[in-house]
């Protein structure tokens, strides 16, 4: 029996707050266990960049939702298209991170993306990460992972990133901005980042990617043997 069998119908919900490293994880617990990965925060930035390219006036709630009903995001074996075109390095700019993090808030946004989130979901043995995977997207998930780790430990993680990739970025700056970005997720009024209740909270300031893709692993397992 392959693994895509073994875990059929699957479904692990991973939330947390920015920089903790959910993608990074949530993609190599997909490989290991042979099942599909949906990074619901790329689909808030498809959804940003198709706001940029047509001028849309986000505050218009009018003009918001005639443009919303343009909008179609898939996203299969990894490849993210938006209305048919494959999108990649277009989604990862300053801009449109900015414009993502803005219509993230949005009623409007999260309503036509949870529902294409739960589309995409319904048939699969997947595994999805974001903010309120656990708590609303996948109330019903078979796990459901908080994933969190100190600001300095976030902070510090994504200042090597950029370092790596040769941005210099002051540390400060990035811990500043991860602050700023807790505190947007906590307390904006539609489903605020938090905790479900029947998550495990995984604090992984003092662990390595691999420590906690082999938790996620071992979880899983642990579920399919019951």
């Amino acid at each position: 029996m392959s693994n895509k069998d073994k875990f059929e119908q699957i479904q692990i919900a991973v939330d947390g707050p920015a920089g903790a490293g959910k993608s990074s994880v949530s993609k190599e617990v997909a490989q290991k266990l042979g099942i599909d990965y949906l990074d619901t925060g790329a689909m808030y930035r498809a959804a940003a960049y198709f706001m940029l390219a047509n001028n849309v006036d986000v505050d218009d709630v009018d003009v918001l939702a005639a443009a919303l009903e343009n909008v179609q995001i898939d996203y299969t074996g990894g490849v993210l298209c938006l209305n048919g075109k494959e999108l990649a390095d277009e989604i990862r700019s300053a801009e449109v991170t900015k414009m993502a993090t803005r219509i993230s808030a949005l009623p409007l946004v999260r309503a036509k993306l949870v529902a294409m989130q739960r589309e995409i979901a319904k048939t699969k043995s997947i595994i999805l990460d974001g903010r309120d995977i656990g708590t609303n997207v996948l109330k019903d998930a078979n796990l459901k992972i908080f994933l969190t780790a100190t600001p300095e430990a976030r902070a510090d993680r994504r200042y090597k990133e950029f370092i790596e990739a040769g941005n210099l970025v002051p540390y400060a700056e990035l811990l500043d901005e991860i602050k700023k970005r807790d505190a947007q997720d906590e307390n904006r009024q539609i489903n605020p980042l938090r905790c479900a209740g029947d998550a495990i909270r995984l604090d992984s300031s003092n662990m390595s990617k691999d420590e906690v893709v082999d938790f996620i692993v071992k979880k899983v397992e642990e579920l399919v043997k019951k």
